[in-house]
């Protein structure tokens, strides 16, 4: 049967909401595919603002991958604003898809990505719109399956009663193999109802069914154990990871926004995985081993991409761009093509010892030279021992020196606070920091009309990562710790003026902490927050922190637990971690003695230059770092001279 659009309703409510364009769909590249003509259809969501979800490139890629193939269809759905929620709501107006504006109740799965955990109550909004029971149990082979995907799906206990699967790794193979089990189900019949399917995928070992756990407590409130109640269904769950990037060089025709987005840009994902080892970082950890895209294979990309698109600037992506083996032939071939079209290159930020002049010319030839962002992390040459971060504080003034002294007048500088074993004095440094970058730049520049931005941001303990044990500051002793630094900023007659001072408030960083490595028993907490209007909590305007504390009391009034409990409490070895039932490849016990080497202020180096450290990811997929020393150029190169 014909699934018919809710547009009519949904347009009549458009002109009474703020950014209207944002549901109408029709971007460049979007795909409406035939209903009828597909047996399996999924609708793909970012839980947040089309702002923000549509430049999303795990959804994009997620969305042609599906497809492109025969017989499945993809839409994508974003979260709504209050207002148009609250228009829906009176109006009877389904969640839905921009793409055909069907309702999404409609769609076999519903796939979330999450790259945060404050997007758990937009998800809660979107489920409740779209008439599928908020929690898993009560739902019926009628419902979709409602899928977690994303970094932090590698921790979906806090939302394990709102999820039917979660799928940890790349997506790419995985939804495709999910996509397959759902069509046979679907071609005999459902047979067995949705537990059947359910189990069929959990027996995949790739495929995270929750409703399939126990999990079992202690008198203190510590976790005993997780184990199957199904038989079939795997001890521990693995990660998905796609080990070629050239065989899968999506997205080919990346969306074009119809209203404003956080990028606009053609982005390109030129290798996954990190082994620089830093220790605070779950993106690092859980994406390795490093897997690098040729060069040639990133040149097809780009070109393709500015045809479909008509972009005027392209992000070269990853997690530390510079450090791609080619960097230099990537960054010189690309300008060299497109000089004459006058397309810009980005980075996201650079590593301190992995700038070069050179490097940084290239990607400014084509487009404007905006500021340059480094990212030191600690303020003190002790702290960035300790969370594995190998710059000197001499590093830095050699490197910022070197780009003032070629033209630029703005560098930004990224910190965090509350780091493990992080002092007053530790942060303070970041203040003297900043005062030798401006003395340093004025002197090279010959001017003093430069600037440096400290911008900073709280330490969060994430899963899977050797500071998964770690407590977390409160966020009375961030605020308090902010307040000096920002007072020894502001106080320095000499340079002050020239620094500029941007931070996060200790609060979001506590519910973020909450969520990251909370189990099931937030579940609770979560919907309480959501059935109390908790909306957006990544957006500062939206985010409530009593709210949160508030509803945290309540739900988890009478248990053994509480947001102190989840969050500035340190871990044991010992421990049984809520997420240890899902293998990322790491080896549970070199976590371990990598947070005690951060305690001793022991460096690691990078194990793509220097020997392994049995990290367990490689024996595991059977491989080590791929890297694209090809020695070739940029194929094929046009540059289009002027007649």
């Amino acid at each position: 049967m014909p699934v018919e659009s809710v547009f009519p309703q949904l347009e009549a409510l458009l002109p009474h909401v703020q950014k209207p364009i944002q549901y109408v769909g029709g971007e460049l590249n979007s795909t409406v595919k035939d209903w009828d003509a597909t047996d399996v259809r999924w609708a793909l969501m970012y839980p947040d603002a089309y702002e923000v979800g549509l430049p999303n490139q795990g959804v994009m890629i997620l969305y042609e991958v599906l497809n492109e193939r025969e017989g499945v269809l993809a839409e994508r759905t974003y979260s709504v604003w209050p207002d148009l929620e609250k228009l829906m709501r009176e109006h009877d107006v389904p969640q839905f898809t921009v793409d055909a504006h069907r309702p999404v109740g409609a769609f076999d799965v519903l796939g979330v990505s999450f790259s945060t955990e404050l997007g758990y109550t937009n998800l809660l909004t979107a489920l409740d719109l779209s008439g599928i029971p908020l929690h898993a149990r009560d739902r019926t082979e009628d419902h979709p399956i409602v899928m977690a995907g994303g970094h932090a799906a590698f921790n979906p206990e806090p939302v394990a009663d709102f999820l039917d699967v979660a799928v940890i790794g790349d997506g790419e193979q995985a939804v495709l193999e999910v996509t397959e089990i759902i069509r046979a189900w679907k071609a005999e019949g459902r047979p067995g109802g949705r537990d059947e399917l359910l189990l069929r995928l959990a027996k995949t070992g790739g495929v995270y069914v929750p409703r399939f756990y126990d999990v079992e407590y202690l008198a203190d409130g510590r976790i005993s154990r997780v184990v199957p109640n199904r038989s079939g269904v795997p001890w521990r769950v693995s990660k998905h990871t796609v080990m070629d990037l050239d065989e899968w060089p999506y997205p080919k025709q990346p969306l074009v926004p119809l209203a404003e987005t956080v990028h606009e840009r053609m982005s390109v994902e030129i290798f996954r995985g990190c082994t620089r080892g830093c220790r605070f970082c779950q993106a690092g950890m859980i994406t390795r081993p490093v897997r690098e895209r040729s060069i040639t294979g990133i040149g097809e990309m780009v070109d393709k991409g500015l045809k479909n698109t008509g972009f005027e600037e392209v992000g070269l992506l990853s997690l530390s761009s510079a450090d791609h083996s080619e960097i230099g032939d990537v960054a010189k071939g690309l300008a060299d093509r497109y000089e004459e079209d006058k397309v810009g290159l980005s980075l996201p930020s650079t590593r301190v010892d992995a700038f070069n002049i050179d490097l940084a010319n290239e990607l400014t030839r084509n487009g404007r030279r905006s500021g340059l962002t480094f990212a030191p992390e600690g303020g003190s040459e002790r702290i960035r021992k300790v969370i594995n971060k190998m710059v000197s504080e001499e590093d830095l003034i050699r490197t910022v020196a070197t780009a003032y002294g070629n033209g630029w007048r703005q560098v930004k500088l990224y910190f965090m606070c509350g780091l493990p074993t992080e002092t007053d004095e530790d942060v303070l440094q970041i203040a003297d920091m900043a005062t030798r970058v401006i003395a340093k730049g004025r002197e090279v520049a010959g001017s003093n009309d430069i600037r440096c931005t400290v911008s900073i941001g709280g330490f969060v303990p994430k899963p899977h990562t050797p500071f998964q044990w770690a407590p977390q500051l409160s966020p009375e002793e961030t605020d308090a710790r902010l307040a000096k630094l920002r007072d020894a900023i502001r106080g320095d007659k000499k340079y002050g003026r020239s620094i500029g001072f941007r931070y996060h408030d200790g609060k979001p960083g506590i519910v973020e902490g909450l969520l990251s490595r909370g189990d099931r028993r937030l579940g609770a907490v979560i919907r309480e927050v959501y059935e109390r209007g908790g909306r957006f909590d990544g957006w500062r305007e939206y985010f409530s922190y009593d709210l949160w504390m508030e509803s945290a009391a309540e739900a988890l009034r009478g248990a053994d637990v509480d947001v102190d409990w989840y969050t500035t409490r340190e871990r044991s070895y010992e421990e049984v971690l809520p997420w240890d039932h899902l293998d990322s490849g790491l080896d549970k016990d070199w976590l371990w003695e990598d947070w005690q080497d951060a305690l001793d202020e022991t460096e690691v180096p990078d194990c793509r230059w220097d020997p392994c450290f049995d990290c367990g990811v490689c024996p595991q997929f059977d491989t080590w770092p791929q890297l694209s020393d090809s020695g070739k150029k940029l194929l094929p190169l046009t540059v289009k001279k002027s007649s």
